[in-house]
This record gives structure tokens, sequence and C-alpha cells, in this order.
């Protein structure tokens, strides 16, 4: 690789004709790496079925987050260095590289090692499409294209479960990770042709140490907060203790380099901070939807898989309505309005889940996951449009890297907080049920337990899911804190190129 640092220009004359395309590419980019988990996850019965090994069922899911998370700021810090291009090709190759293994997996284990590799490249591919939408637009056209990135995320919600039951089904389970070879390759010739970077002769400074320190810090620590219930308590010990320390010796080390991996003076600008942990916030009331209403809509109600995709459809949908229309609310108003309301509907759509009961049936759990819905969509747009603006030019890439990132580690504390407090509720308000609750998803199973016993168990599991939901509130009341927090008069129109 050479030895020169890139400084995109944004929106400059010789690429405003292009943008469109290097618009629809990214998005491409994106919904490659967003469609990922949900089309997985509809596969894996089959794929559990077929290589077996089911107690490193998790581990296929845990893999491929903690490399994503672990990489997307290290990618960030390179993007800034050599160049989106470079570090957006080597991130693809990567995860198509690693898609087109775990399709050849004979067994668990080596799933689980290529799921990684896919992993380590996902790190590339959203952050840098992000990064290259930023810096070819500018901040008042910028709130409008990154709320079509954003609604991506609601777009592949919806297609990937119907995608992946028609490819296991008709083709088979590797087709569901070979479906991506075609897009990622398509997204990849376009940028080749039409993204062009303007590199600058410059020795670029890579701080090696503070890459390793990161990868140990926050894969430690996410280690520990998505397998922390699985682990026996020595391990989970030293997960806590080397990420923490790690993570303590980081933050000492970039203070004093002169080009570091994920620069401190980031936390020390309002607008980014707040950005930041924002999207930690809304990450962990997104798993409240996403990972424990289809346990209500199937536990508790008695309701079947489809009705849980009608239901989580409804947030998918509004995610993306909302990531859109957020850019026009941006322009016309400011970050914090936008950030505002979406707050007030991450608060809205936890109060209707909480206020639900076994009896409310699906189009009450469909209202609540649609305000939420409303919620992600523009905090999502919100946060990253206001964090890149807010970054110099030459930070960029690590700016939207760090925003991307805390999101990912709020939907790890999230998953893991959540599963806490169903398992502690469930263990208070039905001690002697232990696994006989997780015979309530499944209807054949359900219909050979008595009627007091199915009575009894939806009632506890109702319960404890309510305290999600408890918590949910609480978190988007926070979120709403953090965009009231906002500059007042700052938005698109305001903020430089």
């Amino acid at each position: 690789m050479s030895k020169e640092s890139v400084l995109p220009e944004a929106a400059s004359a010789g690429i405003a004709g292009r943008r469109s395309l290097i618009l629809a590419a990214c998005m491409m980019a994106t919904f490659m790496a967003a469609v990922e988990s949900t089309i997985v996850a509809t596969a894996m019965p089959t794929i559990v079925a077929d290589l077996g090994d089911f107690h490193l069922f998790s581990w296929v899911f845990a893999a491929y987050l903690l490399s994503q998370a672990v990489s997307i700021p290290i990618y960030g810090r390179l993007a800034d260095l050599f160049g989106r291009k470079r570090v957006f090709f080597a991130g693809a190759s990567l995860f198509l590289a690693g898609s087109t293994l775990c399709g050849f997996a004979q067994g668990m284990l080596s799933l689980i090692v290529f799921r990684t590799l896919q992993g380590l490249g996902a790190g590339a591919v959203q952050p840098v499409a992000y990064t290259i939408i930023g810096d070819i637009y500018t901040p008042t056209e910028r709130a409008r294209v990154q709320g079509f990135l954003s609604s991506v995320f609601g777009i592949s919600a919806v297609i990937g479960p119907s995608l992946g039951a028609f490819l296991v089904e008709h083709v088979s389970w590797s087709a569901v990770f070979w479906v991506n070879l075609p897009i990622g390759a398509l997204a990849m010739t376009m940028l080749a042709v039409f993204f062009r970077e303007h590199l600058q002769a410059k020795a670029p400074r890579i701080d090696y140490f503070a890459s390793l320190l990161l990868m140990l810090g926050a894969g430690a620590l996410m280690m520990a907060l998505i397998q922390g219930g699985s682990l026996r308590p020595w391990m989970l010990a030293v997960c806590i203790v080397v990420g923490v320390a790690s993570l303590t010796v980081l933050v000492r080390h970039e203070r004093h380099v002169e080009a570091p991996m994920l620069p401190i003076r980031f936390w020390t600008n309002r607008v980014i901070a707040l950005g930041n942990f924002g999207s930690f916030a809304i990450g962990i009331v997104m798993m409240s939807v996403s990972a424990f209403l289809p346990t209500y809509v199937q536990g508790v109600m008695g309701r079947s898989a489809a009705v849980t995709g009608v239901v989580l459809g409804a947030m998918s949908i509004s995610w993306a309505v909302a990531s859109t229309a957020s850019g026009r609310v941006m322009i016309r108003t400011s970050y914090r309005v936008s950030a505002m309301f979406g707050g007030g509907m991450l608060v809205l759509g936890s109060i209707v889940l909480m206020a639900m009961s076994p009896a409310s049936g699906p189009v009450w759990a469909g209202a609540g996951a649609l305000l939420i819905g409303l919620g992600m969509g523009s905090c999502n747009t919100t946060y990253l449009v206001s964090v890149q603006a807010a970054a110099a030019l030459r930070e960029r890439g690590a700016a939207t890297a760090s925003n991307m990132f805390m999101r990912i580690v709020g939907q790890s504390t999230g998953a893991a907080l959540f599963g806490a407090l169903v398992n502690i509720g469930l263990l208070h308000y039905a001690p002697q049920a232990g696994e006989v609750a997780a015979q309530l998803m499944q209807p054949a199973l359900r219909q050979t337990l008595a009627a007091g016993d199915v009575a009894l168990l939806t009632q506890a599991m109702a319960a404890a899911l309510r305290n999600v939901y408890v918590v949910g509130a609480v978190v988007g009341l926070v979120v709403l804190g953090l965009g009231a927090s906002l500059p007042p008069a700052l938005g698109p129109t305001t903020e430089r190129s």
C-alpha cells in the first residue's frame, strides 16, 4: 500500500454528475451488510439441523457482531488515511470472501470462523459507505440522502426473512450467504468506475498499538455483554478486567499521540458526543423490539411466526419512512427538533408496549413497534448527519465509525440487559417454570401443556417482558434529553460542508 493520505473533496464539480450512481452503490453495500443478520437468522434452524452442534448456535451471531464491532473504528481511521475507496474495497472483499466460505462450511466451528471473517469485512462496508456519502454531499443535501441510507435498514428487515425462507426452501441454506455476492460485486464495480478521490502525497501515521488495545478492550467487553450469561464466572471476570484495563490504557495513550486511532477530542465536541451517546441509547431501545417483541407475540399471545413478521414489519416500514422524512425536518428546522421528535416516539412506543397484555393482540404490539420505528429512523439519521457535519473532513471517517460503533455496542448492551431482566423476571414470577417456558414458543409443544400451566407461564412471561419496556421507556427519555441538549439553531443549513 502506498504511503499517501487522502482528502476527498465534497460535492466537487467533477463528481456532481455521478453522485446518484455513487449513492446507489453505497445503498447496495449498506443493504448487503444490513440484510445479513435477518436473512441468516431465518436460515439458522435449517443450518443447525444440517451441521449439528446446537450448543454453538449463539456463536454464529456473536462472532459476526464481535468482529464487526471491534473493526469499525479501525476501518474509520484507515479510511481517513488511505482513502474511502481502498478501504471499502478491502473490507467488501473480505466480507464477500467470508460469505463465500460460509456457504461451504462443513461444520459449526468452521461456520463460526468464516462468520468472523465476514464480520471483519462488514466493519468497513457500512461506515465507509456512509462516509463516502458524507464526502460528496453538502450538509443540507446530506440530511436527505443519509435518510435514504438509513431506510435501507428497515427495508432489509422486511426483505431478509422472506428472502431467507425462500432460499432455504427452494435452493439451499448456502444460498443465504451467496446471495450477497452479485450485490457486492456490482457495488464495488460502480464505486470503482464513478467514485474518484484526490490523493495527497503524505506518509500516513498508523497507531498499531492503539489498534491492538481497541480490539482487545472492545472485544473483551463485547464478549462479556453478549456471552455473559453462558460464561463461567471467572471467564466473565477476566473479560471485564481485560476490557476495562485495555480501554483505560487506550485513553491515556491516545492523549499523547499525534495521529490517534480514535481521537479523544471527539468526546469533547458537544455535537459528536451527544450524537454518539444518542446512537448508543437507540441501539438499546432497538433490541427491546427486534429481540424481545417476537417472544411476547409468540410466547405470550400464542401467535405464529408469520404474525411476528408482520409486527416487526411495522417497525421496519416506519423506520424507512422516518429516515427519509427526518432529512426534510432537519433542513426546515434543526437537528434538535428532529432528534427530540425521535426520542418522543421512542418513549411513546415503549409506553404502548408497557401497557400491552396477553389479550391485547398483535395490532397493539404492531402499534408500539411502529412508533419505535419512527423514533429509530428519526434519531439514527439525525445523529449520524450531525456527527459527520461536526467532524473535520480529514476525520469524518473516524467520526462516522465512532457513531456506528456506539450503536452496535448499544445493541449488545440492550440484548444482555434485557435478557437478564427477562430471566430474573421469570425466576421471580414463576420459579417453578424452569425450561417449560420455552415450550410456549412452539405451537405443537404449547398444546401439550395444561391450560392452567399456560395461563401461569404467559402471565409470568408478560410481567417479565413488561420490565423490558419500562427500561426502554427510561432509555427513550434519555434519548429525548440528549436531543434537547443539541444546540437549538444548529442544522444542515447552518453547518459547514
